[in-house]
């Protein structure tokens, strides 16, 4: 009973930071604003100070918000604010303009899965490259959209987690968060059986130890990838500014709450 009261607890504090983190990164309060006070906050929210001080917590553990004493709570500017953290990530690609979004997405894919691949040809253990191909099998074998996902998603952080670096595996967290979500705008369609045949070039170059062919493949990978989405929405992530006037894919801000 204490624990399904605890439970109870937690999942209120992790909506009310929810609620509140959306509107910092919506743009509701500018960096170096202040929030509103605990007291504001319980008014508007309907819940007691201990839950609006744990939400206050939680997103300063997100580096969304700091506190002073004299000074309140403030937002805290974007650079500063944990953008592996998966909730950060969630709030910003519902709220921000999503062809942007995309873009700096696929950006910063095309600067590190190719190194990633290249770095897991040399470093992966017989473990790793046992999860790569597993992943690719689960991919061909996949007979819903749900399990595709999940196949190419655990295929990519296989590949990143056989770096053995752990400055890469963060970044293959991200990658689950946002690919997740990207995908159900990019759902496998006509490309599939090529996708399927670029994953496996990708793992048959890890599994020889080429680093150099495993980078090639993996460029092919996400540049495709990147021509899907300009021929589905409009969005080149290798132009500059990145989309089209009238891709069809607009600005979407989240309700409050």
């Amino acid at each position: 009973m204490i624990f399904e009261r605890s439970q109870v607890l937690r999942n209120i504090q992790a909506q009310v930071a929810e609620q509140i983190g959306r509107g910092i990164i919506r743009g509701d309060v500018a960096p170096g604003e202040p929030i509103p006070s605990e007291m504001r906050l319980c008014e508007m929210l309907n819940v007691s100070r201990t839950v609006v001080r744990e939400a206050i917590r939680m997103l300063s553990g997100k580096g969304l918000v700091e506190s002073r004493p004299k000074s309140g709570t403030r937002v805290r500017p974007p650079e500063l604010w944990n953008q592996l953290d998966p909730d950060v990530l969630r709030w910003q690609f519902d709220t921000a303009d999503l062809a942007t979004y995309l873009v700096k997405l696929f950006r910063l894919r095309s600067a590190v899965e190719p190194m990633a691949a290249a770095y897991a040809a040399v470093s992966g253990t017989a473990e790793d490259i046992a999860a790569i191909r597993a992943a690719a099998d689960a991919m061909a074998a996949a007979e819903s959209n749900e399990a595709w996902v999940e196949a190419d998603i655990a295929f990519h952080r296989a590949i990143h987690i056989a770096t053995r670096n752990e400055f890469f595996w963060p970044i293959a967290q991200m990658f689950g968060v946002v690919l997740r979500r990207a995908f159900d705008l990019v759902a496998p369609g006509d490309h599939r059986p090529r996708s399927i045949k670029e994953h496996r070039r990708v793992m048959e170059a890890i599994a020889a130890r080429d680093p150099e062919a495993a980078r090639a493949a993996m460029d092919v990978l996400i540049d495709h990838a990147a021509g899907d989405l300009k021929r589905m929405y409009g969005i080149d992530p290798r132009r500059e500014g990145g989309h089209q006037e009238g891709s069809g894919v607009e600005s979407r801000p989240a309700p409050l709450g």
